[in-house]
């Protein structure tokens, strides 16, 4: 099972990823949010606020989450993945 052991926000809505087994990522998490609920992460200060999940995923206050085995796929993804580090 993949899972997220460490992040780090960048600018412009990109997070940076370190999965359980080595492998990093740099993920535009940009084109998910700005619509509903998640307008309000639009905001830089409310972005900053994400955390891991305890099942090693993302998650915001507001309740929006990523589970760890869609943000593995993404990091696979050219058009979301800015950068991908295999260990």
């Amino acid at each position: 099972m993949n899972e997220v052991i460490e992040i780090k926000v960048l600018d412009m809505y990109n997070i940076w990823l370190k999965f359980k087994d080595g492998t990093e990522a740099v993920i535009d998490l940009k084109p998910f949010i700005g619509q509903g609920f998640t307008k309000e992460l639009l905001e830089e200060e409310n972005f900053k606020r994400v955390s891991i999940e305890p099942g090693g995923g993302l998650a915001w206050y507001n309740g929006y989450d990523f589970c760890p085995n869609y943000l593995k796929q993404l990091s696979f993804d050219k058009a979301n993945c800015i950068a991908f580090k295999k260990r």
